[in-house]
């Protein structure tokens, strides 16, 4: 565990540093963070909706959308803060799960193809 040290309180750096993404846009008055746009914006921005966004709009739902627990939404800023904080902490443990418990099945296979 010793040799990911870095690995580990970079990707904490980084998960702290998400609110950046709510800031920079509200103080520049860029609107919404880069490529996060919805249809609307979409629609603003280029003078329509291409199709092919409207048909596969609603194909997936997100588990935090706008990266807020459930009615926070319109939270204030130090709260949404916290928000994408816990949903960095999230997907990075959902990752490193995901990438741990697949490399304990490839490599578990492997051993037991060499016996």
């Amino acid at each position: 565990m010793k040799e990911f040290r870095v690995l580990w309180i970079t990707l904490l750096v980084i998960a702290v540093a998400t609110p950046i993404g709510l800031y920079l846009p509200r103080l520049m008055k860029a609107g919404a963070a880069w490529g996060e746009w919805g249809l609307d914006e979409i629609a603003h921005m280029i003078g329509y909706t291409p199709a092919g966004m409207k048909k596969t709009a609603d194909t997936w739902k997100a588990p935090l959308p706008d990266y807020a627990l459930p009615g926070q939404e319109d939270a204030p800023l130090s709260r949404l803060s916290l928000s994408y904080i816990l949903s960095a902490l999230v997907g990075i443990g959902a990752c490193g799960g995901g990438g741990y418990l697949l490399a304990r099945w490839l490599t578990g296979r492997r051993g037991k193809s060499r016996a």
